[in-house]
């Protein structure tokens, strides 16, 4: 099958808590380490990123987690050119629901990403690491 979008990976699932030091130490009991610790200042949110293996985790205090079964928000995608994958995102006239393409100051160098509604209302990030 054609990757025509470029996509490389998942880069994270997004879980959102009400006490991220609590759901930090529980994702660390279990084997997992913080590779990044930030504070997302558009939104007000402390932000903590695990992983094991290859499998990362990013949660963010944002006081409005669901408490239920269900409750990741988001599943994002490493993309290896965030240009082209938007351009042809809209051109395809998917749902974008950000503001186009954003940019936040995590990692070495910065992250640019947006996001787009599924078909079951989930949201789907597209992101690269600057």
């Amino acid at each position: 099958m054609e990757n025509k979008y470029g996509i490389v990976g998942v880069a994270h699932i997004g879980l959102p808590t009400n006490d991220l030091q609590k759901t930090v130490e529980f994702y660390k009991s279990l084997g997992f380490e913080v590779i990044m610790q930030s504070y997302n200042e558009k939104a007000g949110e402390k932000v903590a990123f695990l992983q094991i293996k290859n499998y990362c985790i990013e949660t963010f205090e944002n006081g409005q987690a669901a408490m239920a079964d269900g409750a990741y928000q988001h599943v994002a995608l490493d993309v290896e050119d965030i240009e082209s994958m938007y351009q042809k995102i809209c051109n395809e006239k998917y749902t974008v629901i950000t503001d186009g393409i954003e940019e936040l100051p995590f990692w070495e160098n910065g992250v640019r990403f947006f996001m787009i509604k599924g078909p079951n209302e989930e949201r789907i990030e597209f992101c690269q690491k600057l």
